[in-house]
């Protein structure tokens, strides 16, 4: 089986000004032209669940309330799972192209997490139209600007 290096690209930083993303300085250049995107995909590492143990969990019991009662990890969020690497869209509310900052609106992720890299939201290969999902979770919001004001504490078991 093949291994792969991964290095982190920059990380989350939360303070009393808002949620960023603070680039290492040899990247701050790939930021290059993403004025004019109001979302980013956000690929970060989950590192406060990475240990062998929390790897090699491949079941979880009932996350969700309306879940079935036992699921997959790949058919969660949960950042217990063989690669802790999580996906975020994040709005975007500015970017600071000298210092190598992206101020976001919103990211389920601690300060300090690594971020392994920032892609462009883009409709034509971002979006779907109709997607399916189990009745379990079919009355969650349809956008990511609906879940913001949705009561999500009503829907995790933990």
């Amino acid at each position: 089986m093949q291994n792969f290096q991964v290095s982190p690209i920059g990380k989350i930083s939360i303070n009393e000004q808002g949620m960023f993303i603070k680039l290492e300085p040899k990247y701050i250049l790939a930021l290059q032209a993403l004025d004019g995107f109001s979302h980013l995909n956000v690929i970060w590492w989950f590192s406060d669940f990475d240990r062998k143990e929390t790897r090699e969990v491949l079941e979880t019991q009932r996350p969700y309330k309306k879940a079935p009662a036992v699921m997959g990890v790949f058919a969660t969020r949960s950042p217990v799972r063989p690669n802790p690497i999580a996906l975020s869209a994040v709005q975007t509310i500015h970017i600071d192209y000298q210092n190598g900052s992206i101020q976001i609106a919103y990211i389920d992720a601690n300060d300090n997490t690594p971020v392994l890299d920032i892609k462009p939201y883009t409709p034509s290969l971002d979006r779907v139209e109709a997607p399916r999902v189990p009745e379990w979770c079919r009355h969650w919001p349809k956008s990511l600007e609906e879940s913001g004001s949705f009561d999500w504490e009503k829907e995790f078991n933990f």
